[in-house]
């Protein structure tokens, strides 16, 4: 059977329902039994999506995660890597690098509420990467909902973007997340969402890659196991990557350098499997690559070529970290030292490419900046 690769964002508001729908999407598309899908949720109305404690309590969307769902149609198996992204400008850094990754993009927007400011600086972003969104309205069955005059103020948001006419001939959905349900026209037929995942194989386009090119792969985003060390994951924009393979790492911050893949892992469903090899549009996860960071290129050893770096906007807001120099100083936490306080940022740094951190005016205090005060505030509850 032939395959093919969709890559696609899910991009929305903050609380405008987007996990949920990506939830309902897992569950509707047959690669998971039911009672599998509920224990990874961690109970029947939890969000499969919202795996971190803080996501889950606060009902936001904080770190990027992606997916992978096997669609077949017409005797060709679709892979549709769903990203999803965080909904609040504060979070920036994680929505810009991962929207290189995408393709096409899902654009989510409350049936009530209707576009927000957190929507356009989104949406914004993803035009800016040349992704053609198609629109879902979602919570169409709210007694409050307005869907017909959503879509009117999503196009004129679009205008005023100066998005060009394929842009603006956007496809639309009126759906329920929580339900599970969609629908074409205001209060037309309604159907399960293996629609979307029709709609996403026909308005998406195919990676553009060159599968015959030296391996290029950008690191977009970085996991850790405290067995096998740091991950890298991106899309692989030319060639292929296979185990055991000596490849060179182009870094804007360091001299070339060469190291050895450990192991390939393409994404399923929720998890990750080993492979041999990948080629060009996967999204995979490399193993075994010491120092790797984010932005950094994994490019062939023999023709080796840099992709550009990942440009991420400014900080705005800067914090001062110092130790506990109060009367009650050693009585609460254990991590009180200047040294464990500065471990603690560097390894913050290593997956926040949105935060900058300085040495401080002393030894003992730290100069912090992020996109903003949730920003920062994730990062002090965490």
């Amino acid at each position: 059977m032939q395959e093919q690769i969709r890559n696609v964002a899910i991009i929305a508001h903050v609380d405008h329902g987007k996990t949920t729908l990506v939830d309902r999407l897992l569950y509707q598309s047959g690669m998971f039994r039911n009672e599998e899908l509920d224990r990874l949720a961690g109970g029947q109305h939890g969000l499969i999506f919202d795996s971190n404690p803080l996501e889950r309590e606060r009902g936001i969307t904080i770190l990027a995660k992606n997916c992978a769902i096997e669609v077949d149609r017409n005797e060709t198996r679709y892979r549709i890597n769903i990203i999803d992204t965080p909904g609040h400008a504060d979070f920036g850094g994680e929505v810009e690098r991962v929207l290189s990754m995408a393709d096409g993009a899902l654009l989510l927007v409350d049936a009530f509420d209707g576009p927000m400011p957190q929507t356009r600086f989104v949406l914004q972003k993803a035009l800016e990467h040349n992704l053609r969104p198609m629109l879902l309205v979602n919570k169409t069955d709210r007694t409050d909902g307005r869907p017909a005059q959503v879509v009117d103020e999503v196009f004129d948001l679009l205008v005023s973007l100066e998005a060009d006419d394929d842009v603006l001939d956007f496809p639309v959905f009126f759906c329920s997340g929580r339900d599970g349900w969609c629908m074409e026209q205001v209060d037309g037929k309604r159907f399960d969402l293996q629609r979307i995942f029709d709609a996403i194989i026909e308005h998406v386009p195919s990676p553009q890659v060159q599968h015959d090119a030296p391996l290029q792969l950008r690191v977009s985003t970085l996991d850790h196991s405290e067995y096998i060390g740091r991950i890298a994951i991106g899309r692989i924009a030319a060639g292929t990557i296979s185990t055991n393979e000596e490849i060179q790492v182009l870094s804007p911050s360091s001299e070339p350098r060469r190291a050895r893949v450990q192991e390939v892992h393409l994404f399923e469903g929720l998890g990750r499997k080993k492979v041999q090899q990948a080629k060009a549009g996967d999204i995979c996860a490399v193993v075994g690559i010491e120092g790797i960071d984010i932005g950094d290129t994994i490019a062939c050893k023999q023709q080796p070529s840099a992709l550009p770096a990942i440009l991420v906007d400014e900080p705005t807001l800067h914090m001062t970290f110092r130790v506990n120099d109060g009367p009650f100083v050693g009585r609460d936490g254990k991590y009180v030292t200047s040294r464990q306080l500065k471990e603690r940022l560097e390894q913050e740094l290593e997956r926040n490419v949105a935060l900058r951190v300085e040495q401080g005016e002393r030894p003992e205090e730290f100069l912090v900046s992020g996109r903003g005060l949730m920003h920062l505030g994730i990062l002090l509850e965490n």
